[in-house]
């Protein structure tokens, strides 16, 4: 989350916000969420679903119908990770929600393959980027 947040600075994004959900106060991340247009989620393969925090953090988003809004994922697991599938699974009946094109799997490390995915991540979250909209939140689970 911290290459991503780096990228998208050198990209233009002047303030680029990472959220350790294990650690902040739910409502005020959730609150923080609904001021941008872009969000990334970063989350671990917890017992084949997603980690805790991150499962309540996209819960209380949907029971507030968030919405209109373009979403990425960063997604790290031992051996199998399943997190972005889970959480495109609990966003799928938000209205107005863009899944980026471009994802992070990350294999336990982060290997070369993900620096160019983080790249190339940040390069289509930059795309189009007005004035106005040089802001995005990161969420992830350290």
């Amino acid at each position: 989350a911290l290459l991503l947040a780096e990228a998208l600075r050198k990209k233009g994004y002047e303030m680029v916000l990472v959220r350790d959900l294990a650690r902040s106060d739910m409502s005020q991340v959730v609150a923080e969420a609904f001021r941008y247009s872009k969000l990334v989620l970063a989350t671990t393969t917890y017992n084949t679903f997603l980690f805790p925090p991150m499962r309540e953090f996209i819960s209380w988003l949907t029971e507030r119908n968030f919405s209109n809004r373009i979403v990425a994922f960063i997604e790290n697991g031992s051996w199998m990770p399943t997190a972005a599938m889970h959480m495109k699974e609990q966003l799928k009946e938000s209205k107005g929600i863009i899944f980026a094109k471009e994802s992070v799997k990350i294999m336990s490390a982060i290997h070369e393959e993900n620096s160019m995915q983080i790249e190339k991540l940040a390069e289509e979250l930059s795309k189009e980027l007005p004035e106005e909209c040089k802001e995005i939140d990161i969420f992830e689970k350290k």
